[in-house]
């Protein structure tokens, strides 16, 4: 059996609570119109989080696997008090240059380099993550979303408010969620 993250359960709890308020808020001052329009986006969005949630946690899970810890690129190597000093090791690939040495040729210099290892890894970065945005769960959530939407619109049912307070409460519920963490 599969044992449920308790994050996970707070979020849910989150949106139940929020869902109910929009739900006696539908039938005490609005209709089953206004009710229907904001459960179809309420649900879309849900499953749309979902989803997401779910293949970057896959994504996270094969990147951490295929890890080659034996190149660790001397993180190893590094006594305590370097440790302490910086933990996230953020210097210690820099050597120091003396002022006196720093011309504008070499700033530009350093800052081609830079921009060359940005480049780099952001291609590498939007090649490896693909799997997490153009997950067949999140892309058939995007694909409910617009036929939620268009099968309320062409039966003349829409309600662009409804609709767009069902979107917010996802993200509203993750939100409050943080707040009362």
């Amino acid at each position: 059996m599969m044992k449920i993250n308790p994050e996970i359960l707070k979020f849910a709890k989150v949106f139940i609570i929020i869902d109910l308020c929009i739900f006696f808020y539908a039938f005490i001052f609005q209709n089953g119109l206004w009710f229907l329009n904001s459960q179809v986006a309420f649900f879309s969005s849900l499953f749309i989080t979902i989803a997401s949630f779910l293949s970057y946690k896959k994504n996270i899970q094969s990147r951490i696997s295929n890890l080659d810890l034996s190149q660790s690129n001397g993180l190893d190597q590094r006594d305590k008090i370097d440790e302490i000093d910086d933990p996230y090791d953020l210097y210690t690939e820099y050597e120091e240059i003396p002022e006196s040495e720093l011309t504008p040729e070499k700033i530009k210099e350093i800052i081609n380099d830079e921009k060359s290892k940005v480049k780099k890894n952001t291609f590498k970065n939007t090649l490896f993550s693909a799997g997490g945005f153009l997950s067949i769960y999140r892309v058939l959530g995007y694909g409910v979303l617009i036929f939620g939407f268009f099968a309320l619109n062409n039966n003349g049912i829409f309600l662009p408010l409804a609709f767009i307070i069902g979107l917010g409460i996802v993200p509203i519920g993750v939100l409050f969620s943080k707040l009362l963490k």
